[in-house]
C-alpha cells in the first residue's frame, strides 16, 4: 500500500512539476509579447476571447492570463468587459489544453526531450533556451501521465479502493467539492483534470464521479486567481471576480443537471475518458458562447456590486533596516538588500499606475503617486544613513564595496520614482487637460514599450533577490535593446510628424518625451546587474568596456 501511495503522489508531483515547467519557459521567454497581444486585443470581445485562448494554450493556465488582465485592468488599459471576454476565452484554451496533452504520437516524449535537452544546454540565446524548457516540460507531462496509468492499474483489482472510489458515483457534491479543493491545493486546473481523466481512463475512478470532480476543479480554478488578487485594484477585482461567478455558477449548474439526469452523458462520447474530457471542453466552450455577448452587461453589474472607494497609497510596508544588524556587516548588507528590493518594487506600482493616467485622469491615483514618491525619498535617506552608520565598525573590502553598491542603486531608484512622479504625471495631466490623444499608431508603441520596460523591471527585482549572474547579463543587453528601440520609436514619430497625422502633431512632445523618461527609468533599474556582472567578469565584454 505504501508503495501504491508513493508511486501515485510521485507521478502526480511530475505532473504539476512538469506543468509549472511550461509555464515559467513561456513567461520568461515571451512574457511581453504574451502581455502585448492581449494589450492590442482589448479594441473587440471576440479577438479578446481568442488572445485570452491562445495565451491560455501557452501558459498552459488560465489562472496565468487571469494575472496578467488584472494587471491590465489595474492600469486602466482594458475595459472590464474586455478583460472578462479574455478570462471567457483563456478558461476555453485551458480546457484545450487538456486535450491535447491527452492525445499524442508514442514517438513524441523522446524527440521532444531530445531536442529540449539540446536547446537548453547548447544555446547562449535566453529565448531559445527557454524553449527547451518548455519542451522538456511537454515531454515530462507525458512521462507523468503515463506513470499515473502504470500507478493506477492495480486499483481496478482492489475491491477495498473500487468501494471507496464508487461511494463518490452516489454522492457527486462530495466529488465536486474534492475536485475543487485539489485544483486549488496543487493551483493547476489544467493539472488536476489530466490526473482525473487519467484515472478514470484505468478504471480507477467511476466516470460520473469524474465528472463531478472535473467540474469542481473549473470552480477551484477561477478560485485561484481570486484569492492571488484579493489586494490588487478593484478593477483588476471586478473582472477575476465575475469570471468566478460565471465559472463556479456555470460549475454548479451542470452538476445539478448531472445529479437529476437532466442529460445523458453518453451524448458526449461513448468511452468515460472521452465523456469526461469533452464534458469539460464542452462546458467552457459553452459558457464563452453564452457569456461573451454579455460582457458588456456583466462588467456593468460588477461594477455596481464592486465600487471604487479606495483612497490609500499604492504601497508600503515595514522597514528592512535592522538597527542591531549594523554590528554585523554581512547581516546589514542583506538588510540594505531587501530595503532596495522594496523600493523598486515600489517604484514598479507607481509606474504601472503612472501609465493607467494616460488613458484615464485620476486625482486620487495622482496623489497617491506623489506620496509614494515622498516616502521613497524618505527610504533613500534612511537607506544612506543605514550604510553610513556601518562605517562606525570596521568594514572588509567586500563591506565596503557592498555599501558603495546599495548606495548608488539607491540614487538610481530614486532618480527613477522622480522620473514618474514628476514627469510622467505632468504629461498624463496635459493630455487630460487638453483633450488630446496619441495616434493610434502612437499609442500602440507607447503601450509597446511599456511592455518591454515592465518585464525588464520585474527582471531587475529577479536579479536584486537571486544575482543571478545570467539573469544580470539579460538586464545588462536589455538596456542596450531599449536605447536602439527608443532611437527606432522616435523616428518613427518623426515620419508620422511628417505625414501630417494631427494627432501625432498634438501630442509631439508628450510622445517623445514618455519615450525619454521610460528609457530614463529602465537605465536606472538596469544599474542592478552591473555589479553582478563585474563580479563575474562579464563587464569586460559589454559595449563600454569594448569602447575602451
Amino acid at each position: 500500500m505504501t508503495a501504491f501511495l508513493i508511486q501515485i503522489a510521485g507521478a502526480a508531483a511530475l505532473l504539476l512539476w512538469a506543468v509549472r515547467l511550461v509555464r515559467t519557459g513561456v513567461e520568461r521567454a515571451f512574457a511581453t509579447q504574451l502581455r502585448q497581444g492581449l494589450r492590442r486585443a482589448s479594441d473587440n470581445r471576440v479577438l479578446a476571447a481568442v488572445s485570452g485562448m491562445l495565451s491560455a494554450m501557452l501558459l498552459q493556465s488560465s489562472t496565468a492570463v487571469a494575472m496578467l488582465v488584472s494587471n491590465f485592468a489595474s492600469k486602466g488599459v482594458l475595459t472590464a468587459a474586455v478583460g472578462v471576454a479574455m478570462l471567457l476565452g483563456a478558461d476555453l484554451g485551458s480546457a484545450l489544453v487538456a486535450q491535447i496533452l491527452l492525445a499524442r504520437p508514442g514517438v513524441l516524449v523522446p524527440a521532444l526531450l531530445l531536442l529540449g535537452v539540446v536547446l537548453f544546454l547548447r544555446s547562449n540565446q535566453r529565448k531559445l533556451r527557454q524553449t527547451g524548457r518548455i519542451l522538456i516540460g511537454l515531454a515530462l507531462i507525458f512521462v507523468s501521465l503515463d506513470m499515473l496509468r502504470t500507478a493506477t492499474a492495480p486499483i481496478i483489482q482492489s475491491e477495498g479502493a473500487v468501494a471507496i472510489l464508487g461511494y463518490l458515483d452516489s454522492d457527486l457534491l462530495t466529488a465536486f467539492l474534492l475536485g475543487a479543493v485539489f485544483a486549488w491545493v496543487v493551483h493547476s486546473s489544467v493539472a488536476a483534470i489530466l490526473l482525473f481523466v487519467t484515472m478514470v481512463a484505468q478504471g480507477a475512478l467511476p466516470p460520473m464521479a469524474a465528472m463531478a470532480m472535473v467540474l469542481g476543479a473549473n470552480l477551484g480554478g477561477a478560485m485561484i486567481a481570486f484569492v492571488l488578487t484579493l489586494a490588487a485594484d478593484v478593477r483588476a477585482r471586478r473582472i477575476v471576480t465575475a469570471n468566478l461567478v460565471l465559472r463556479g455558477g456555470g460549475a454548479i449548474a451542470v452538476l445539478l443537471a448531472l445529479s437529476f439526469q437532466v442529460f445523458d452523458p453518453a451524448w458526449l462520447g461513448q468511452d468515460a475518458a472521452v465523456q469526461v474530457m469533452n464534458l469539460h471542453l464542452a462546458f467552457n466552450l459553452a459558457l464563452c458562447v453564452l457569456a461573451l455577448p454579455f460582457a458588456g452587461l456583466i462588467a456593468k453589474l460588477s461594477e455596481q456590486m464592486m465600487r471604487d472607494q479606495s483612497t490609500q497609497t499604492l504601497g508600503r510596508g515595514l522597514s528592512a533596516l535592522d538597527q542591531a544588524a549594523l554590528e554585523d556587516p554581512p547581516r546589514a548588507l542583506n538588510c540594505a538588500a531587501r530595503e532596495l528590493l522594496r523600493m523598486g518594487e515600489v517604484i514598479e506600482k507607481m509606474l504601472v499606475a503612472a501609465m493607467g493616467l494616460y488613458e484615464t485622469w485620476d486625482d486620487r491615483v495622482a496623489t497617491a503617486i506623489q506620496e509614494d514618491e515622498k516616502a521613497l525619498r524618505r527610504m533613500h535617506l534612511d537607506l544612506k544613513l543605514y550604510l553610513a552608520g556601518m562605517n562606525r565598525h570596521k568594514l572588509d573590502d567586500n563591506a565596503v564595496n557592498g555599501a558603495i553598491e546599495a548606495s548608488l542603486l539607491a540614487a538610481n531608484l530614486e532618480a527613477a520614482a522622480d522620473q514618474v512622479s514628476r514627469k510622467m504625471i505632468e504629461l498624463a495631466r496635459k493630455l487630460s487637460s487638453e483633450g488630446i490623444c496619441f495616434s493610434k499608431s502612437g499609442k500602440q508603441e507607447i503601450g509597446d514599450f511599456m511592455d518591454r520596460i515592465q518585464a525588464n523591471v520585474q527582471l531587475a527585482l529577479t536579479v536584486m533577490m537571486t544575482r543571478n549572474p545570467d539573469d544580470a547579463r539579460e538586464l545588462v543587453a536589455e538596456k542596450e535593446s531599449i536605447r536602439t528601440a527608443e532611437q527606432r520609436l522616435q523616428s518613427k514619430h518623426l515620419s508620422r510628424l511628417r505625414e501630417g497625422v494631427s494627432e501625432s502633431i498634438e501630442t509631439s512632445a508628450i510622445h517623445q518625451e514618455t519615450l525619454r523618461i521610460l528609457k530614463q527609468v529602465n537605465t536606472s533599474f538596469a544599474m542592478a546587474g552591473y555589479p553582478i556582472l563585474d563580479e563575474s567578469g562579464d563587464l569586460l565584454s559589454s559595449r563600454l568596456s569594448a569602447q575602451e
